[in-house]
């Protein structure tokens, strides 16, 4: 999470793949067409606990482009070559804030984990106020990153990503997560994904070849 921009605006998709090597390939042949919709970035996660199950998020400048991709037939095509049965649901959203927990290196350290959350609160705001309220305890917890996304079309959905430190810390925070992280107790409730736990495998920066 650390290694490229914060995005203004992100699409995200939790789904699994027939041949993730494939999928990748494809994508980065289609690179002009990410940089014509504004994208900046894709980036790969891979489930550590479920084979083929995949966390894509593509960086993107404004929010038109993300309604110009949503509408776009090459999206049927990313999903068809994925090896998707079906087209999943695709996260729209705009950055929140992103929190900071690490003071070592800038650079990712081997072993970090990513764990991701689409889920809707009740109150974004209110959510943001009690994360701050617990980050002593959330870095004790192992967690090092928290990056917030809010959905364009509903301001109640959310898109949490969560870097720990390993895959232990990963393991004992989902079993006891803090208070002020409620996000972790209700995921994977009506039409949300349950929790992604992975690391990220690829990374695609779209404006430079090669």
């Amino acid at each position: 999470m650390g290694e490229y921009e914060l995005h203004s605006f992100i699409l995200a998709c939790d789904f699994r793949v027939d041949d993730t090597a494939a999928m990748w390939e494809w994508l980065t042949k289609h690179r002009q067409g990410l940089s014509d919709i504004g994208a900046h970035h894709v980036v790969l996660y891979e489930s550590i606990w479920e084979p083929r199950r995949v966390l894509v998020t593509i960086g993107i400048r404004h929010p038109q482009s993300i309604r110009d991709v949503l509408r776009s037939p090459a999206i049927f095509e990313w999903f068809n070559i994925s090896g998707a049965a079906d087209i999943p649901p695709i996260f729209g959203g705009e950055v929140v804030e992103k929190i900071d927990l690490h003071s070592g290196s800038p650079e990712r350290p081997p072993g970090d984990v990513v764990l991701g959350v689409m889920t809707s609160v009740e109150d974004v705001a209110a959510l943001m106020v009690k994360v701050h309220d617990g980050l002593d305890r959330f870095q004790r917890g192992g967690v090092r990153q928290v990056w917030v996304y809010r959905a364009l079309d509903d301001g109640h959905e959310v898109l949490i990503l969560q870097q720990l430190a390993d895959e232990a810390s990963a393991r004992q925070w989902i079993e006891h997560p803090d208070a002020a992280a409620e996000w972790m107790t209700i995921a994977g409730l009506g039409p949300y994904p349950s929790r992604f736990v992975g690391r990220l495998t690829h990374l695609m920066t779209v404006d430079q070849q090669g």
